[in-house]
Parts: C-alpha cells; structure tokens; sequence
C-alpha cells in the first residue's frame, strides 16, 4: 500500500516539474524552436486571431459526462441497436437468396460476359457455376424463403425485412468491413456505434453506451477500427467485453486496495485532468475523466450484467448457452441483457465465415452449415426474447457480411479447390433487419436469376447507414461533426433511407 502510494505520489511530482521546467516546454513545441519561431511570424493558427490569452474553457454537463442521455432532433423508433456482423460473408446463395436457375447450370463454364471488367478476389481463368449446396421453402405468411441450413429462422422470419440487393465496391474483407461498420474503407472515421453514442449518450450510466462481443476464435480482418471512434472523442468508441472469463480485464482491483481508496484515488486523478483541461482545452482530457469515472462504476454494474448463469434454465436452453465459454449464442444472450440495461449500441462480430473452398471449414456444403448451426439457434431466441419482454419494438436488429459470394465456384489458375467455395462479391448480397420500425415480412429488392447482379431494389451501404440513423432520430444529412475544417457525417455525401422497409 505504502508502495503505491509513494508511486502516485513521485508520479504527481514528475508531471509538475514536466509543466513548470523550460526544458520540457521547448521541447513539447510542434516544432521546437523553429517552431516558436514561424508561429510568431503567423500568428498561430489564425492570423487574425487576438493575441490576447483566451478564458479557461467552461464545463458543461456533456462536457463532465460526454454520455449523459441526449434527445435526438426526431421522434425516434427505436432506443437501442443490436448489429450481428458475419465476419468472412456469408453466402446468402445458400441461405436466403433461393436461385433455382443456378442449380440447372450447375457444373457448366461461367459465361465470359460476367466475367469482363469484374474484379475477384481469388478467381482466374474460366470458373464454373454452382448451384446452392441446401434446400429451400418458402416459410412464414410473408412466404420469404429460408434454406435448410436455418431451421430455427423460419419461426421469426416473419418478424424480420429482407434486403436483397446491397452492394459495395469493396471485395476485400478489411476495407469492406471498414466500409461496413464506418462508411469509409480508409481508417480515421469513427463506426456506426460511435455515432450513436455520440448522438444519443446512454441510458444506463454504469455500463458503456457501446458495447462490441466476440465470437469464432478471432478478430474482424480490419481490427478493432470497426469499433474505434475515429475522429470522435475516444468516450465513444466501443467497450470490447468478453463472454469467457472477467468480462473486462482487470475489473477487480489489486489486492489491499479498497472501494474507498479507489474512489479517493480517482477524484485525485481527476481534479489534476480538469486543471490540465483548463489550461489547455483538449477534448481527450474530458474523456479521460469520464473514462475514469465509468471504470469505476463498471467494477460493480459489468460482472452482475455480464452473468449469464443468472438467467433462467429455460432461458438459457433457448439460446443454446455454454457457460464459460467464448460463442456466439452467449454473446446473443448478453446483447438481450445489454439492451435491457440501456445500453445504446451493441456490436456482435462472429468470426469464420470465409467460404473459399481450401479447408473443410471454409467450404460452402460442410463449413457454412457448422456456422448456420451455430447462429441459426442463438438469432432465433434472440428475436423471439425481446419481443416476449416488451424490447422488440424499441430495439433494431441487423444482420449481415460485409459483403456476398459469387454463383461461380471458386478456382485460383483454374485449380480446382479442395472444397466446394465461392470468391468474394459485392455486386449484391443480403442483408436483414428487424424490431421497431421495421416493416415484418418485408423483402426488398431482387437479383437476376443466378444471382450475381442486383436488378431490382439496389441498395448501397451509405443507405443502411442511413436508415439506422432514421430510425435512431436523425437526419443522416444533418447529423455530422466539424473536423479538419468541414463537417463530417456518417453517410459522407451519398445515401438515401430505405422506405420500402419502413412500417
């Protein structure tokens, strides 16, 4: 204990004389004396700015809580979002997008008028077609049609709209998934959870306003900037929980360390961050109390929300639970409990979905029906949970890749693979959504009869975006954010909301 303390203390002494040598000041200079120098000559940053030393910056309540609960400028139609992301792309050629025709070309030389002009990921030479490795019905009163590998679905496909014909013109799995998660193939832009959260702020202020749970045994390919604030404040990006083990590392404090020593400690801390802010307006020192402060109130709400062998037994079998374990089906289950705790934004990223045909796991009749098994269930019970609570109709589920797999099988040099796969496709794949808002049954947009192109009902990934955005309250035109000397938005400067799924 006396340890520590001498440590904080000999820490607090560092950083004082840090401030107060001249030393340490010429060389925190952006340029170091020459730099002193030409901003003399300019004036600083604006040469028409007075020389006059600015007032300490103001504290407001947003400022001291960047996450305390704002209303959006419209009636929402839905308070929290769940984002189910197939991380590799699912081939919805064998689960939702039903191509008869495909199945009576099975076999035979793609025509080299597809081919012309395309870029693939893998595919060279001449591949052949193949027709869907599952049977279809069509299930439900809406009649949308749901394969074999998805037994479980049919029982709520009529709570959920099918996009049929998105696209994107990424057809690699990281600049798509960047693309996907926050409307830029390129690093720097803050995900759809940010914006969110920077929106809105969060209900509950004991638990993150978003949260990211992962599955499959891996990371997304683009890492975790498909959770990252980008540009926003870093209190906005999302909070990685884990369903195995401490649900957040290090959530216990060390040993011989008291509640009351760390919340002492903190204010500490803290009073130090506003002097500093004070001094030098940086937004990122703001989020560092907040941050502070909700680690330490997460140590008491995360592990009682995060328990899982809480739940009912009946509960638990519906979503198919392994307590203990890293799975898809635990984070279903925790994202219900998230949302019923208020959490704003909820991020599910399932690895494994990369069907190329090379390994017995990534093959499109064996590896893609493992995976339908491990989701078909756990998706299923979470449709049907929020709706028996009273939360579906407040709650925006969304389900999807970050991009589709072609009617072709996969060849590289016209080598036959392994397995049976298909390539990377952006030209259309399928995307679903459901709860408040959303028109059930719904199914918008078509592809041509083997399903490589969108012919009906396109849709890109800006008007996804813009329709979470519409029914979260904004305008998706409006909502953006001043950064490098122009607004920013989540839709950059294309998008359109997606009425025909609107109830």
């Amino acid at each position: 204990m006396n340890d520590l303390i001498e440590r904080l203390l000999k820490e607090k002494m560092a950083r004082e004389a840090q401030e107060k040598t001249r030393r340490h000041f010429i060389k925190s200079c952006a340029q170091g004396m020459g730099g002193l120098a030409l901003s003399s000559i300019f004036m600083g940053c604006d040469p028409l700015s007075k020389t006059s030393k600015k007032a300490a910056p103001a504290f407001t309540e947003r400022d001291l809580n960047p996450l305390s609960t704002l209303a959006p400028p419209y009636a929402p139609k839905v308070k929290s979002v769940i984002y189910l992301h197939m991380a590799g792309a699912p081939s919805q050629l064998e689960m939702f997008d039903y191509k008869p025709a495909l199945q009576k070309l099975d076999g035979q030389d793609c025509p080299q008028s597809l081919l012309e002009g395309k870029k693939f990921a893998f595919i060279k030479g001449t591949p052949k077609l193949m027709g869907p490795q599952a049977d279809f019905k069509q299930e439900g009163e809406s009649g949308n049609w749901v394969s074999n590998f998805m037994p479980h679905f049919k029982k709520v496909v009529d709570e959920v709209a099918f996009l049929k014909a998105v696209h994107t013109d990424q057809f690699n799995h990281g600049p798509a998934q960047l693309f996907m998660h926050t409307g830029s193939a390129r690093l720097g832009r803050p995900s759809i959870g940010s914006w969110a959260t920077y929106g809105l702020g969060s209900v509950n202020q004991n638990l993150p306003g978003f949260v990211v749970l992962t599955s499959g045994g891996n990371s997304p390919d683009a890492g975790k900037s498909v959770w990252g604030s980008g540009f926003l404040p870093s209190v906005y990006q999302g909070v990685q929980c884990r369903s195995k083990g401490d649900p957040v590392l290090y959530i216990e404090d060390p040993k011989g360390i008291t509640r009351d020593l760390k919340k002492s400690t903190i204010e500490a801390i803290n009073k130090i961050n506003k002097e500093e802010y004070a001094q030098y307006a940086d937004p990122e020192i703001l989020a560092r109390i907040n941050q502070y402060e909700m680690a330490y109130r997460m140590q008491i709400a995360v592990p009682e929300v995060m328990n899982i062998n809480s739940e009912p037994e009946n509960i638990k079998q519906m979503y198919g639970v392994e307590p203990g374990k890293e799975s898809f089906a635990n984070n279903c289950l925790l994202a219900r409990k998230l949302v019923e705790e208020g959490v704003r934004f909820v991020q599910l990223f399932d690895w494994g979905w990369d069907s190329h045909g090379n390994v017995r796991s990534g093959s499109i009749d064996l590896g893609l029906r493992n995976k339908c098994r491990e989701i078909d269930r756990p998706i299923t019970a979470l449709i049907m949970d929020l709706k028996q609570r009273g939360l579906l109709e407040d709650t925006l589920i969304i389900w999807g890749g970050e991009f589709g797999r072609t009617p072709m099988q996969e060849n590289r040099g016209n080598t036959k693979m392994a397995y049976k796969g298909r390539d990377h496709h952006g030209d259309c794949f399928t995307m679903w959504m459901a709860g408040g808002g959303i028109k059930k049954g719904a199914c918008h947009g078509k592809t041509d009869d083997i399903g490589f192109s969108g012919i009906e009902g396109r849709v890109s990934v800006h008007d996804i975006h813009a329709t979470i955005m519409h029914l979260l309250g904004f305008d998706h035109e409006k909502f953006t954010y001043e950064f490098q000397g122009r607004p920013f938005r989540l839709t950059d400067v294309e998008g359109h909301v997606i009425q025909e799924i609107l109830a």
